[in-house]
């Protein structure tokens, strides 16, 4: 498996704009096991998304898709940067497979 976390800031009064994007170009990822959005509690302008695939290729031919390449585009303006990202080998958990 391979995974992903990472920190993106959104400018400042469109993070929720920001999410909805995020949010609705999210199904029909092949190879997608888990793709969690969340609000971070101690900043109102960062956003942490948390993935797990099942490989690195299925997430970098995700970046191709249609929907994901939309999203892309409209998310663009919105984002004020990326704070970090973190490679992960996940190795199990909750609806994931060992």
């Amino acid at each position: 498996m391979f995974g992903l976390i990472g920190k993106m800031r959104a400018q400042p009064g469109k993070r929720d704009a920001l999410l909805e994007i995020l949010l609705s170009s999210t199904e029909g990822m092949p190879g997608c096991l888990s793709y969690v959005i969340a609000k971070a509690e101690d900043d109102e302008h960062a956003i942490l998304i948390t993935e797990v695939w099942e490989t690195e290729a299925s997430h970098k031919a995700s970046l191709t898709l249609p929907q994901v390449q939309a999203a892309i585009a409209k998310a663009r303006p919105l984002i004020a940067g990326f704070d970090s990202q973190v490679r992960t080998v996940p190795v199990g958990g909750v609806g994931l497979p060992r």
